[in-house]
């Protein structure tokens, strides 16, 4: 909710249905994907179609990961994360 109220697993909403995280900006491990490495950048919906109309994306909030050094992105399950 953009009026600052708790959503989505305790997560406070920060708009265009992202949320927060405490892990935002910091290296995780990823279990869900063989251990590796990477960033988490963002914690909402997985987009499943692309477009050129804009939209705010529905559904369960999934882990958005940067690898180290760049790359291609990847999402995974929130509960496969933790701190490196």
């Amino acid at each position: 909710m953009a009026d600052g109220s708790m959503d989505t697993k305790g997560s406070k909403s920060l708009g265009l249905a992202h949320f927060d995280h405490p892990l935002l900006g910091h290296q995780v491990v990823d279990h869900g994907h063989d251990d590796v490495i990477g960033v988490l950048r963002a914690f909402a919906p997985a987009v499943d179609k692309a477009t050129l109309v804009p939209f705010v994306p529905k559904g369960d909030p999934v882990a958005w990961l940067a690898p180290l050094g760049g790359g291609v992105a990847w999402t995974t399950h929130p509960d496969e994360i933790e701190a490196v």
